[in-house]
């Protein structure tokens, strides 16, 4: 079992920067792909980017490619989202989802239903 707890949301204003972190423990965070969904109320969670357990790949969802990165620190346990020049558009609960399968194409990243585990999310609102 594992849990993911994310932190680093806020309030920023229009341009500005956050870091979310997804903290990985019960488990080596390198057994998982590990990506960040937004939703906003009644609508489906949305995929942002994902990372693969070494974190030699990754994707990124194009309205956001630009302007977000995701990494990871294994040896922290850790993954993060940095998110820059933000919008009022960005503005969602954000989570992290993990998954143990080791065989994941890109597709796969983009679903959330692929997830075994999922953290409790941070809110990011973007507003001046």
């Amino acid at each position: 079992q594992v849990q993911l707890v994310e932190s680093g949301g806020g309030l920023v204003q229009p341009g500005g920067s956050l870091r979310l972190s997804c903290a990985v423990s019960g488990r080596p965070s390198s057994r998982y792909v590990i990506s960040w969904f937004r939703q906003a109320p009644g609508k489906e969670r949305e995929f942002v980017a994902g990372i693969s357990g070494s974190g030699d790949v990754t994707y990124v969802e194009d309205s956001v490619k630009g302007r977000f990165a995701i990494s990871r620190d294994n040896a922290k346990n850790r993954v993060y989202l940095q998110m820059n020049s933000l919008n009022p558009e960005d503005t969602d609960v954000y989570y992290c989802a993990a998954d143990s399968r080791t065989f994941y194409i890109r597709n796969m990243y983009y679903q959330a239903r692929q997830y075994e585990y999922w953290g409790q999310g941070t809110q990011v609102t973007v507003s001046s």
